[in-house]
């Protein structure tokens, strides 16, 4: 009987090995965080079929970045920049000849649903004088992409030394997005998906392509990956269905 339970117990350590437990579930995804409608339906597309579900941790690009650096396991990183993916090459974390962009995007201008507010955005326009004592809601512009994208726009517009001192940084897109849906900030700026998926904001505005520096997703597979099904996903999400669901959350193809 003590053999038996030592052969048993061997046998169910064997089982439960990382490569096993891997096999449960589908490539684990570190991506940017307004990514969030949009990706957990392409899993959901993915698994549905017939693949294990792809399991996601949605955050901001730069934290993402840093957890990979750190040795976070993880087999695919979806940014919202290509320097924090630099970044993540940089320190050697990439599958050679996996890094391609995935997607598009552009920056909006945003206020709570019931407001009024009228902005044109063009260079010089009054947004320090709309927000009066209040804040602006950015994703932190030191770190954030959403946030560089943003102060690189209101730099070239020649609004930001204006705005400088009345920013409210967020942890990422979606903190900011969410102090204007609460009210909390009068105005914000995120990615124009973020506005499509919030019914709780509207679009006061679009920046013009030429005022931030182009917005792009690059994806990558890390060396780190284990799990027999991450290239397969992340063709997946190149492919025509893949590119579709993008679409319909209002990203551009590059």
């Amino acid at each position: 009987m003590a053999r038996f339970l030592h052969l048993f117990a061997l046998l169910l350590a064997l089982l439960l090995t990382p490569a096993a437990i891997a096999r449960e579930h589908g490539p684990v995804v570190l991506a940017a965080a307004s990514l969030q409608e949009s990706l957990t339906e392409a899993a959901n597309a993915w698994a549905a079929k017939g693949h294990a579900k792809p399991v996601i941790s949605f955050a901001a690009s730069s934290a993402l970045a840093r957890q990979v650096i750190a040795g976070a396991p993880a087999d695919l990183f979806v940014s919202a920049d290509e320097p924090w993916m630099d970044a993540v090459a940089k320190a050697g974390m990439i599958r050679a000849g996996t890094r391609a962009i995935l997607l598009g995007n552009r920056l909006v201008l945003v206020a709570p649903a019931a407001s009024r507010a009228k902005l044109t955005i063009m260079r010089g326009f009054p947004l320090t004088r709309a927000l009066g004592t209040r804040r602006l809601a950015l994703a932190d512009p030191d770190a954030v992409p959403a946030g560089k994208y943003a102060k690189a726009a209101l730099t070239r517009l020649g609004v930001w030394p204006g705005v400088a001192a009345k920013v409210a940084p967020a942890e990422n897109v979606r903190a900011a997005l969410a102090l204007v849906e609460r009210g909390a900030a009068p105005f914000g700026i995120v990615y124009a998906t973020d506005a499509h998926a919030s019914k709780a904001v509207r679009v006061v505005g679009t920046f013009p392509a030429t005022s931030d520096p182009p917005i792009r997703y690059p994806v990558a597979l890390l060396k780190a990956s284990r799990h027999r099904e991450a290239a397969a996903f992340r063709a997946f999400l190149f492919s025509k269905q893949g590119r579709a669901i993008f679409a319909r959350h209002g990203f551009s193809a590059s």
